[in-house]
């Protein structure tokens, strides 16, 4: 089952993850922050300006300071091309607003008239600079709030996914042996690569009564705690079944019925192989990839995945195997592995890696430097190999 496709979690700005009405507050914030040095600045002049030139400066203050916080936040480390630009602009529309509506030649003495005009707009001046200050400062306080929750509620959540997955990584371990148990009449290896910290493969390698052994291999739809609860159940009805019937189609029916009775919103794909000692192998198959036989893709078509239909008859088929043969599971993760350009690993390559070097080790490293994008197992069995020391890759 094809995971979704990488986003980098990085490439949200400001703009993305922040409410529009808390971008909105914290650009007014910012604009009656520093629209106060224009009441300043007409202080320092001795409000010489005339009224329109002086509420234009105050706009355009605001304004471009507005704009300074848009593209400092937008650009991140390139900010100063942006600022600078904004600085010459800022320059000339000053220059330009000033030439054009001159200042009043300075007064050497006031009469009664021009010293009360003086003196109600000091007030003015003076009183507008405290209220924009008080709302720049009232507007940050509002975003800082509201950041902090923000930052609080995406602990919380972050707190809930870990213990999740914390949780799904526990029943990661049951649904992946540590170690295969001890297998008359052949040697497993098994290489397990989660795409994720939770994947959906599973498999399981259970000793059956008379020397028989079964292994199970599938992969569920679905990633995270739901795909690993799935498992858990899978797991659980394996090793029940195991205990009642030998026959791996008959399993692969049971596990079909469980899955249908929990109205399962997903599939599960999944092989049943059945080992006899004697070289005797049993394949049943739901909807998974055929296994290999000495480099060579068995050809049956199986049956519908798990969880589909109410009713399911999967093919099963009879291997004679001989010493030295080698029976090779594996998940789809191997042949859909993606590189940059999108190329599939593919059944060709799978193909030619199995006949040159049959190790699944060979096969996994190959398909992983390709380009892994979903969950990759791959389980080989060789017939009558030493079984002193079966093995278990993690890659």
């Amino acid at each position: 089952m094809r995971s979704m496709p990488h986003v980098d979690s990085k490439s949200p700005g400001l703009w993305q993850k922040t409410p529009p009405r808390y971008v909105v507050i914290f650009l007014l914030a910012v604009f009656f922050l520093f629209a106060s040095i224009g009441f300043v600045l007409d202080v320092m002049d001795m409000a010489r300006q005339s009224l329109l030139h002086f509420a234009l400066s105050v706009v355009l203050i605001g304004l471009f300071a507005a704009t300074y916080a848009v593209t400092g936040i937008t650009l991140r480390q390139r900010w100063w091309m942006g600022c600078t630009v904004i600085f010459l602009v800022q320059n000339v529309c000053m220059g330009l607003l000033a030439n054009w509506l001159p200042d009043a030649p300075p007064i050497k003495q006031l009469n009664s008239v021009q010293l009360s005009h003086f003196h109600n707009r000091l007030v003015f001046d003076g009183v507008s600079a405290i209220i924009s200050v008080v709302l720049g400062y009232i507007g940050f306080i509002i975003v800082s709030i509201a950041e902090a929750r923000r930052r609080i509620r995406l602990e919380t959540e972050k707190a809930a996914i870990e213990s999740e997955l914390a949780a799904a990584r526990e029943i990661q371990r049951i649904m992946v042996p540590e170690e295969p148990p001890p297998t008359p009449g052949y040697a497993i290896e098994s290489i397990y690569r989660p795409a994720a910290q939770v994947g959906g493969d599973f498999f399981q390698v259970i000793p059956l009564s008379g020397g028989q052994t079964l292994v199970v291999i599938g992969d569920v739809s679905g990633k995270g705690i739901s795909a690993a609860m799935i498992v858990s159940m899978l797991i659980g009805m394996l090793r029940t079944l195991s205990g009642l019937t030998t026959d791996p189609s008959q399993i692969l029916v049971e596990l079909n019925n469980a899955l249908f009775a929990h109205e399962h919103s997903g599939f599960v794909t999944c092989q049943a192989v059945r080992l006899d000692p004697s070289g005797s192998v049993t394949v049943a198959n739901a909807g998974h990839l055929p296994p290999w036989l000495n480099g060579v893709e068995l050809a049956f078509s199986g049956s519908e995945p798990l969880g589909v239909l109410a009713s399911v008859t999967p093919e099963q088929t009879v291997l004679e195997m001989r010493a030295g043969d080698r029976l090779i599971l594996l998940t789809d993760g191997v042949v859909e592995a993606r590189d940059s350009q999108g190329v599939l690993f593919g059944f060709d390559r799978t193909q030619t890696v199995l006949r040159q070097e049959a190790s699944p080790l060979a096969l996994a490293e190959a398909a992983i430097h390709h380009g892994q994008d979903d969950d990759l197992t791959v389980i080989s069995v060789l017939c009558n190999a030493s079984q002193t020391s079966p093995a278990r890759r993690t890659l």
